[in-house]
């Protein structure tokens, strides 16, 4: 048996380790780590409750937004109000645009160089601006030895990479992946000024408040706006539509890789001002079971986190203690669990739920991909059904601003106003484009006694709870092949779909004997 280690695993922010045994060419057992302790809930004890709002943000640079929303609706259920029509449309055109940007982010910048083969530059012949600059940097760093890159130079983060027999063969497909990956960066700069028109600034907003957001709509806001969308959308439909379905159709064996099928949702995009309807639905479920939805069955154990006692509690009794030593702690991550599940959370989880519930747009858009690949539903529980589903959102949120621009009150009130309570408790409940994200405060003397956060990466990175059942990612690792415990690309695409909010690095060990040392920017 080899002990595999990729140590830290993903091309974004923090630091998350996998450690597998593999037997037999199949991952046996496998532990989720995260290697950092943050504390942000101990940091925000003792200050105004409004502070929250912008210091949360600074959990994560990549769904900033999602955490500022998230604690607006924490706050505003603490002070008893709700966002006018403005600030929740406002609000949905702000998260929507910054869910597009992760998305395809995602896609193309985390995990498409887990199936594209980059050395294919080397075979240019074209002229698009794009790839010209990808062949001259091509030319400039790469030093080719009978058809093979011989030295590496200053290439992230396209290179180092896993070697093997893993990529995409066909060279023109590949082209038209690398040209995709540079217009991608294009577009997601064009997201952030979508952000920025009515956030404020992206990527942290500093518009997000209680009641609404501060930027007032402007016919000339609005219409810029609208401009940046139908290049989004040209992207979404004619490149990145094409690019998913061309690496499904090459890598088709990922429909049966990183299975899992407990799935949550808190809800996204209301549509009332009565937070009742959803673009996509509030819900629960288990393989082919519904759930009822409330969140008093959440709770947080932490049998194996770095955390001292307090386990099972519910997010408003919820505990920060670290303990950094304790006996059998393998993770500082927590072990989120909805009436005692793990969950799955995402843009995945999403899909599913809406499809269950029959959402128009998720079943048709969903319908289409399993008819084109001779699949049912259980198909999409997957890798490249988690690629399939941003994709999805994408299409979907795109069609849904423009509804939302139309809504839009020209210089309206973009926000209610509001008075803090001396004693209050509040829940926030939002999506971020990785998932359910929750946030709890208590107030007391008009300052922040509690906060608790439960963020996506939270929920499928968490490691066993006190019952030994594994988390999300550890269980959708077991049973993937590894053809090559010196390069474990298959174990990476499965943590990778997840676009688990962590670090960028790769470092393999077998055993206590170092195989090698990867640095996968």
């Amino acid at each position: 048996m080899a002990k595999v280690y990729i140590d830290p695993i993903t091309r974004i922010e923090g630091h998350l380790s996998i450690e597998m045994d593999v037997q037999d060419g199949k991952v046996v057992d496998a532990k989720c780590r995260g290697d950092m302790f943050r504390g942000y809930e101990t940091i925000l004890q003792g200050r105004n409750p409004v502070d929250a709002n912008q210091i949360v943000q600074r959990i994560c640079g990549v769904c900033p937004i999602s955490h500022g929303i998230s604690s607006s609706k924490c706050l505003e259920d603490a002070f008893g109000i709700k966002p006018n029509k403005n600030g929740r449309v406002l609000r949905n055109l702000i998260l929507a645009a910054n869910f597009i940007q992760s998305h395809i982010l995602h896609f193309y910048h985390l995990n498409a160089l887990d199936f594209v083969d980059i050395t294919a530059i080397l075979k240019y012949r074209g002229s698009d601006e794009g790839m010209l600059r990808i062949k001259n940097w091509a030319d400039n760093e790469l030093k080719v030895k009978n058809g093979r890159i011989d030295q590496i130079t200053a290439v992230g983060p396209f290179l180092p990479r896993y070697e093997g027999n893993f990529y995409v063969k066909d060279t023109d497909t590949n082209l038209d992946l690398i040209s995709g990956y540079v217009k991608a960066l294009d577009i997601r700069q064009k997201t952030h000024q979508m952000v920025a028109l009515f956030g404020g600034r992206a990527p942290h907003a500093i518009g997000l408040v209680p009641g609404g957001i501060t930027t007032v709509p402007t016919k000339d806001r609005i219409k810029k706006f609208r401009k940046l969308l139908g290049e989004a959308e040209d992207f979404i439909n004619d490149v990145w539509s094409h690019h998913v379905v061309a690496v499904a159709k090459t890598f088709p064996e990922y429909f049966k890789l990183g299975k899992y099928e407990n799935f949550l949702s808190y809800g996204a995009f209301e549509q009332d001002n009565e937070n009742k309807t959803f673009t996509f639905d509030r819900g629960a479920v288990t393989g082919d079971r519904k759930l009822d939805f409330t969140t008093e069955v959440i709770t947080e154990n932490v049998r194996y986190g770095k955390y001292r006692d307090g386990s099972d509690l519910h997010p408003f009794k919820g505990e920060t203690l670290p303990s950094p030593d304790k006996k059998d702690g393998y993770t500082w991550i927590k072990a989120p669990r909805y009436k005692d599940l793990p969950m799955e959370v995402g843009p995945l989880a999403r899909v599913v739920i809406g499809y269950m519930n029959g959402t128009g747009g998720i079943k048709v858009e969903l319908d289409k991909v399993l008819r084109q690949f001779n699949a049912e539903l259980p198909t999409a529980y997957s890798v490249l059904g988690r690629h399939v589903a941003r994709l999805i959102e994408g299409k979907i949120l795109a069609k849904e601003m423009y509804k939302w621009l139309d809504e839009v009150e020209v210089n309206g009130k973009p926000r209610n106003s509001y008075t803090i309570p001396d004693e209050s408790r509040g829940e926030g409940l939002c999506e971020a484009p990785r998932g359910a994200l929750g946030h709890w405060i208590t107030v007391k003397n008009k300052t922040i006694e509690n906060y608790q956060c439960v963020v996506p990466t939270t929920w499928y990175c968490s490691p066993k709870d006190g019952k030994g059942v594994y988390g999300p990612v550890e269980q959708a690792l077991i049973g993937t092949p590894i053809t090559d415990v010196n390069n474990p690309i298959e174990a990476a695409r499965v943590v990778r779909s997840f676009d688990p909010c962590l670090a960028c690095a790769v470092h393999v060990v077998e055993g206590d004997r170092e195989i090698g040392n990867f640095k996968v920017c």
